[in-house]
C-alpha cells in the first residue's frame, strides 16, 4: 500500500543528529519526538537535535516521480524519496553563523534561529520611543501582523524569494503553477501564530496540517528553513514593531507552530498511510459541469460525516484539491464526492470531464471539525449552498445512523433551480426522517427567493441549534454573519476552513 513504512518519509527513526548550532531551529529528529523536558522557563532549553537535511534526488523533489506518489507542503507538492531513507543521514556541512543580535534575558524555551540580516539590524535599532510596549507574547504578534497587513502581498513574494534563495532545493516543492495554494503556506504560519493564546484551538488545527503534509512527503528538517524566512520577511517589513521581544515571541510562537505539526505527523505514522490509492468505481453527472464521483479505497479509510480530503489525479500531479465526502461512512467502504467543474479548474475539470471507472487517484487523509456532536440534543441547522449540500447530506445520514430524533432543518440554496441538482435525493430523506425538513432556496425564484441568509433570518428561532455551513466562502461569510446576528453562539457554528475553501475551487 502506498505510504506503507518502507516508502514513507522518515519520522520513524532517530537519525545521526547535528550538534546544536545558533543558525538553526531545533526540532526532533527523524525519531518520534519524546515527552518534552521540563525546563526553567528563565533559561534557553537545548532544543532536540534535527535530523540532517538531505539533498533532492532525481527521485525525490523533481516533478513526476518515478513511483507516482503526491508531493508537496502545506497543500503544494513534491513526492517523497522513492527509496527508503538511510537510517543515519549523511552530515551536511554548515555554513559558519552570522553574529546574532543581543537577545533579552529571558528567552523562549525551544529552537534557536539565525537572524538574517535584516532581523538583526532591526533588533540592533531601539524601538520608537512613542510605540507601546505590548505586555505579552501574543500582543507582540499581533502588532507585527497589523504593520504588515497594509502589504500582505510584497511580505509573502520575500517571504519566498528569501526561502529559496537561502534554500534552493526546496524550490521544486512549491510548483509555479501553484502560486495561490503556495502563499498559504505564509499566510498560515501568520494566522496560527496569532492564535498562539488559544492552545485547544492553536493545537487541533497544527495538528490536523501536520498529519495532512505527510502525504506530501514533508520532512522535519524543511521547517527551519521556513522559520528563517519567516523572520526575515518579518523583520524586513515590520520595522517599526521589530525588536528584540519581538523576535524572541516570533521565535517562541514558530517553535511551537512547527514541532506542534511534527509531533503529530509522527504519531500519526504509527496508526495510518499518509496517502491511499483509490480507484474510481463510478462516474455520474448530474448537470454538465457537476458529477458525483465514487472510489474504493484499497484500504480501510476512516473519516467522519462532514469531514473532508484533499485529492491527486494522475493528469495533473503534485496539485490537491479539497472535497467533502457526501455521504457517512458506508459498510462497502466507498468514498464519494460531488464536484463542480469552474472556469481553469484543474482538478475540477479532469473529475468531471476526463474520469472514468478504472481511474486512480489518490487521497490524502481526512480533515475538517464540521461533525455531529452526539451526545447533545441540540437540533442542527444546516446551509449547503451548491456542491456544498455534499457533507450536509453526509451530516443527514449521520444523525439517522445514530438513531436519536432530533430536529434537522436544511436550507439547500443555489442561484438557478438547475443548480439544485441533488434536491430529489434530499426529499426522499425529508419523506423518510419525520424529523428533517429541507427548504430549497434559488436566489431569483422559489418559495424562499433572496437567498439563505435572508432565508435564515426569516425563519427560527435559531438560538438553540447548532449550525452547519458548507458552499462557496461568500455565502460561508455572510451565512455567519447572520447566525450571529439572530443569536446562535459563536461556539455553535461549525464549518469548513475558508482557506481550505479557497483552495478547492479549481
Amino acid at each position: 500500500m502506498p505510504g506503507s513504512a518502507d516508502a514513507r518519509p522518515g519520522y520513524g527513526r532517530a537519525r545521526s543528529p547535528l550538534r546544536p548550532s545558533p543558525d538553526r531551529w531545533r526540532h526532533g529528529g527523524g525519531a518520534r519526538p519524546g515527552p518534552r523536558e521540563k525546563t526553567d522557563p528563565t533559561r534557553a532549553r537545548r532544543g532536540r537535535p534535527m535530523e540532517a537535511p538531505t539533498p533532492p534526488s532525481a527521485g525525490g523533489h523533481g516533478s513526476g516521480a518515478a513511483d507516482g506518489r503526491p508531493g508537496g507542503w502545506f497543500g503544494h507538492g513534491s513526492p517523497g524519496p522513492s527509496a527508503p531513507p538511510p537510517r543515519t543521514a549523511p552530515r551536511t556541512p554548515q555554513a559558519p553563523a552570522a553574529p546574532r543580535a543581543p537577545m533579552p534575558s529571558r528567552t523562549p524555551a525551544g529552537p534557536r534561529v539565525s537572524v538574517p540580516p535584516q532581523a538583526s539590524a532591526a533588533s540592533r535599532a531601539p524601538a520608537p520611543p512613542s510605540a507601546p510596549r505590548p505586555s505579552s507574547g501574543t500582543a507582540l504578534l499581533r502588532r507585527t501582523m497589523a504593520e504588515i497587513e497594509p502589504i500582505a502581498d510584497r511580505v509573502t513574494s520575500y517571504f519566498y524569494a528569501l526561502l529559496f534563495l537561502r534554500h534552493p532545493g526546496l524550490r521544486d516543492l512549491f510548483p509555479a503553477a501553484m502560486d495561490a495554494q503556495r502563499d498559504r503556506l505564509f499566510k498560515a504560519l501568520l494566522t496560527a501564530a496569532t492564535h498562539a493564546d488559544d492552545s485547544a484551538t492553536l493545537t487541533a488545527y497544527l495538528a490536523d496540517l501536520g498529519r495532512g503534509h505527510r502525504k506530501y512527503g514533508t520532512r522535519p528538517e524543511h521547517y527551519p528553513a521556513v522559520g528563517e524566512a519567516l523572520l526575515g520577511a518579518l523583520a524586513r517589513y515590520a520595522p517599526r514593531s521589530w525588536g528584540p521581544e519581538t523576535e524572541a515571541a516570533w521565535v517562541s510562537a514558530y517553535t511551537t507552530i512547527s514541532q506542534i505539526m511534527i509531533d503529530a505527523a509522527a504519531a500519526d505514522e504509527a496508526k495510518a498511510p499518509a496517502w491511499w490509492r483509490a480507484e474510481v468505481v463510478a462516474h455520474e453527472r448530474r448537470t454538465a459541469d457537476i458529477a458525483v464521483v465514487t472510489v474504493r479505497p484499497d484500504g480501510p479509510y476512516a473519516f467522519r460525516a462532514g469531514q473532508y480530503t484533499a485529492l491527486e489525479t494522475p493528469w495533473w500531479p503534485r496539485i490537491w484539491r479539497h472535497y467533502s465526502f457526501a455521504t457517512a461512512p458506508r459498510s462497502d467502504g466507498l468514498l464519494s464526492f460531488h464536484v463542480k467543474a469552474v472556469p481553469a479548474g484543474w482538478v475540477s475539470n479532469a473529475l468531471v470531464h476526463r474520469a472514468r471507472p478504472g481511474d486512480v487517484v489518490t487521497l490524502g487523509p481526512p480533515s475538517g471539525s464540521m461533525t455531529v456532536d452526539h451526545t447533545s440534543d441540540n437540533g442542527l441547522l444546516c446551509l449547503g449552498g451548491g456542491t456544498g449540500i455534499a457533507p450536509i447530506k453526509a451530516l443527514v445520514e449521520d444523525v439517522a445512523r445514530h438513531g436519536r430524533r432530533r430536529s434537522v432543518e436544511v436550507f439547500y440554496g443555489a442561484r438557478r433551480d438547475h443548480g439544485l441538482y441533488d434536491i430529489d435525493t434530499m426529499l426522499r430523506l425529508q419523506r423518510s426522517h419525520p424529523w428533517l425538513s429541507v427548504r430549497p432556496v434559488v436566489d431569483d425564484a422559489g418559495p424562499l427567493a433572496g437567498g439563505l441568509p435572508e432565508a435564515i433570518r426569516d425563519s427560527g428561532p435559531w438560538h438553540t441549534f447548532d449550525a452547519y455551513l458548507s458552499g462557496p466562502p461568500g455565502m460561508i461569510r455572510r451565512g455567519v454573519d447572520t447566525l450571529r446576528g439572530v443569536g446562535v453562539p459563536a461556539h455553535r457554528i461549525r464549518h469548513d476552513s475558508i482557506e481550505e475553501l479557497v483552495g478547492a475551487t479549481s
